[in-house]
């Protein structure tokens, strides 16, 4: 367990109001018919998992610009016009607690690799692997890719998720 941040095993135990991520990130699901880009993470947090490209926000950067970087470093294409879908609040057992801006796009460019940090590959929408992915995102993730938008809190000893809540909103247009 972190000595800085002791394990809160549910989200009511949470100040929401003081509340200060340790971490900024974004994550991105750039659509293509009836696929999905993901990424098998070679490095870092979540390192073997599936996700989508993403990663830390830098210092002085928009959660937009910081995207688009990281799609580029991670998989070799360029989102164009990513649109901010929801917003996932993480409190972390074994790490700083991490608020993250999940994006989808639809208009790429770029000719996909693979890269030091990650193995990208479609998926069909239909079977995406969440068995393999972090626990969190079978909860929210089905949703996004049908076209909603949410903001979603979990709490998370090591790999292990222990509370959640999730609220959704139809995007309109």
């Amino acid at each position: 367990m972190n000595l800085n941040n002791p394990l809160r095993s549910s989200l009511s135990e949470i100040d929401w109001s003081n509340w200060k991520p340790g971490m900024r990130a974004t994550l991105i699901f750039i659509m293509r018919e009836d696929e999905v880009l993901l990424i098998e993470k070679k490095t870092g947090l979540g390192a073997g998992k599936i996700n989508g490209p993403g990663g830390k926000i830098e210092l002085g950067e928009t959660p937009r610009e910081a995207i688009i970087r990281e799609t580029q470093e991670e998989v070799g294409l360029t989102p164009h016009n990513p649109r901010e879908v929801g917003e996932l609040f993480f409190i972390m057992s074994d790490g700083p607690d991490i608020h993250c801006v999940v994006y989808t796009a639809t208009e790429f460019e770029g000719e996909m690799g693979e890269s030091i940090e990650a193995l990208p590959f479609w998926e069909k929408v239909a079977k995406v692997p969440y068995d393999k992915m972090w626990e969190d995102d079978q909860y929210w993730l089905p949703q996004v890719l049908e076209g909603h938008s949410f903001v979603g809190q979990f709490a998370f000893d090591g790999e292990k998720m222990l509370d959640r809540k999730v609220v959704f909103d139809q995007i309109q247009g």
